[in-house]
């Protein structure tokens, strides 16, 4: 199917009918099948976004939660860690990720359906950009069938149901392919990418294709590196020098 708007790209759509009690059986379930590098939860509450997030990170998933409890700084960091893939499952309310744009991002699952049509219309246009294809499920239960009958009223034909065997065994999940490490300086500081490339790939240092994006902010700069070669990019930056001064170094989560 084809949607409008932002997300003109091509876009599949799948529902399938979970009551709430096994919905995050179910999410796990789907992540497991599909494998895929990152996915974008969508709840409608906060108190579901963190309920949803804990189950998912108790079942071994690389999953951080959007919402609007969090501050500037956390968010960021949730951020950074999803755009580099630190974190592979991003769950968020809609209001938490109004603005965000994820390229690459294969796979949307809305823990339930949302409270009308246009915000399901967005949340599903978050998939499918830039010419790849999109895959966006949907958990609905009983009470939520109704809204099922806006979305194809908008669609102009009835939604794609498919079955799911919530007895089997969810695929064990992987872990993420990065690791984030933190330098506590940034733009204030003069601290560009270059200076932490450069202080990480010299003499007996890592490869350049070990390190991942590098988001810098004015007091902060995070670094994505493999997650088989953190440890060795830690201790670098710790006993060596970034532009010929030693900062404080960690990593998050």
């Amino acid at each position: 199917m084809t949607i409008g708007g932002d997300a003109s790209e091509a876009i599949e759509q799948r529902f399938y009918e979970v009551e709430p009690p096994r919905k995050v059986d179910a999410i796990a379930l789907l992540l497991g099948d599909l494998q895929p590098e990152s996915a974008l939860v969508f709840c409608n509450t906060r108190r579901d976004v963190q309920q949803v997030c804990d189950e998912l990170q108790q079942r071994g998933f690389a999953a951080l939660a959007l919402h609007g409890d969090l501050d500037q700084r956390e968010r960021d960091e949730v951020l950074v860690q999803f755009a580099n893939r630190s974190c592979t499952v991003l769950v968020a309310t809609d209001v938490a990720a109004r603005g965000l744009d994820i390229a690459g991002l294969p796979v949307v699952i809305s823990h339930g359906l949302a409270s009308d049509t246009d915000i399901h219309t967005h949340r599903i246009g978050r998939t499918g950009r830039a010419g790849q294809d999109g895959l966006a499920l949907a958990l609905v239960s009983g009470e939520d069938r109704r809204r099922v009958i806006g979305i194809e009223e908008q669609l102009g034909k009835a939604v794609r149901w498919e079955r799911i065997d919530l007895s089997r065994k969810a695929a064990r999940p992987t872990a993420a392919p990065m690791v984030t490490v933190v330098i506590d300086a940034g733009r204030q500081d003069k601290l560009r990418p270059g200076d932490v490339v450069g202080a990480l790939t010299g003499e007996g240092g890592l490869a350049a294709t070990a390190i991942g994006k590098i988001a810098a902010f004015a007091t902060r700069t995070y670094v994505a590196i493999e997650r088989s070669q953190a440890q060795k990019a830690m201790d670098r930056l710790r006993t060596g020098k970034v532009k010929g001064r030693s900062f404080r170094i960690r990593k998050l989560g």
